[in-house]
């Protein structure tokens, strides 16, 4: 059993929230040890990790094998998938996103950053800032992640010294002032012996912020969410066909941002026709109004032909249905972009054919500075012009991430080869 099961969580935040960083700087073992110090591991779990920690020859508990179930990570001791770990305190719920350090699998710390409301960049307080930690900073500065915690870890190993973690911190200082990454915290930690991480403590007396997992309580994440533009992606067609509800037909979908009432009109892209909201309806039964991000059930006052991938905008705040685009790619798959080829975009709801029309340049992750290129391979990133086939209903990435981003599907495998950002 677990020793916060007499805990109600039900109306707490959800907060999720990505650790990246360079290899072996300890994020496995960060995320075991509030797992651990919070008190949120069961006693089975408990238990299978003491074991597992024994049969590997070492001494009391391999926190880091909380997260690296892979067998191959176990193998190699590192991590090379994104692995998601779920738990709460009084205050706050938190999904976890353990995302790998080598640069091969920089495409799983993309996926992984994705819906993530917050980074930890952990630095090894020995090596300081490392080009894989500049590029997991700069990806989350990409991805829109609002909220960046730099956890300078390992401080057992350098004597808890103030004079290293205000090196590191300045020198990340120095590399952020080119990312648009507009809420830095810093904090130093031993992830190995819980130093700041759940407890404090007074080997760095000349620390006076908050813990680490304090910091996870108590940021501010209401403003995340664009609240200003109505956007509802249709995902489903509701029509029961029932002797109860003969003339029922309902749009399912989740409010990606803003908020909807009854009696508001709306658009319907991207046919552009009109109508006025009837019904709001959850399975807790009807609403008077909506807000982002919930999933609810509209139902409006005339009968237009709407279907999967269309969107339903505020008729006050209608956005631009394009069908030409410049982007950020973060390239996924093993085989490079081909500027011949048509890929699959997947937009919200709605997948389109498309193709890439032009490279306009990479990223060089190291400096960011910006070079010609004349294709993207696996991991480069890059900005780009798309044209698709029928026109997305979109926003520029930077005011909303939900229907400014996008995947890229490979039509012959199925398979996801990129990530994209809308500028």
């Amino acid at each position: 059993m677990s020793a916060i099961e007499n805990i109600t969580f039900e109306n707490s935040e959800l907060l999720r929230f990505i650790t990246c960083g360079s290899v072996d700087d300890g994020k496995s073992t960060l995320i075991g040890r509030l797992l651990y110090d919070s008190k949120s591991i069961f006693e089975d779990q408990l238990l299978s990790i003491e074991t597992s920690t024994r049969r590997r020859g070492m001494s009391g508990i391999d926190l880091s094998l909380l997260t690296d179930g892979l067998q191959a990570e176990r193998e190699q001791g590192i991590t090379i998938d994104v692995a998601y770990r779920y738990f709460a305190t009084p205050k706050r719920k938190f999904i976890i996103a353990d995302t790998p350090g080598h640069e091969q699998y920089t495409r799983n710390m993309v996926t992984g950053a994705s819906t993530a409301n917050l980074a930890i960049v952990l630095i090894d307080a020995r090596k300081g800032v490392l080009s894989q930690s500049r590029r997991h900073a700069y990806l989350a500065s990409l991805v829109g992640i609002p909220h960046l915690i730099v956890a300078v870890n390992k401080m057992d190993l350098v004597e808890y010294s103030e004079a290293v973690f205000q090196f590191v911190r300045d020198e990340f200082e120095y590399f952020a002032m080119g990312l648009a990454l507009p809420n830095i915290s810093y904090i130093p930690i031993s992830a190995l012996q819980g130093d700041m991480v759940v407890a404090r403590n007074d080997r760095m007396p000349w620390y006076r912020g908050e813990t680490l997992l304090e910091m996870l309580e108590t940021t501010e994440i209401t403003d995340d969410i664009n609240t200003e533009d109505f956007r509802f992606p249709v995902q489903l067609v509701c029509k029961p066909n029932s002797a109860s509800l003969p003339d029922f037909r309902g749009y399912m979908g989740r409010i990606e941002s803003g908020e909807i009432q009854v009696g508001d009109e709306v658009t319907v892209l991207p046919s552009g026709q009109r109508s006025r909201i009837k019904e709001i309806v959850t399975f807790d039964g009807k609403l008077e109004r909506a807000d982002a991000p919930r999933s609810v059930t509209l139902t409006i006052a005339d009968h237009i032909d709407i279907s999967r991938g269309d969107m339903l905008v505020k008729t006050s705040d209608v956005p631009r249905a394009q069908k030409e685009f410049d982007a950020m790619l973060c390239w996924l798959g093993e085989q490079p972009l081909d500027l011949s080829r048509r890929y699959l975009i997947k937009h919200t709801t709605k997948s389109v054919r498309a193709m890439v029309s032009r490279l306009d340049y990479r990223v060089d992750i190291h400096t960011l500075s910006n070079g010609p290129a004349k294709a993207l391979g696996m991991n480069d990133i890059g900005r780009v012009s798309i044209k698709v086939q029928q026109p997305l209903v979109c926003d520029s990435y930077k005011r909303n991430r939900a229907t400014g981003g996008f995947i890229v599907i490979d039509e012959a495998s199925n398979n996801t080869v990129a990530a994209g950002m809308i500028q």
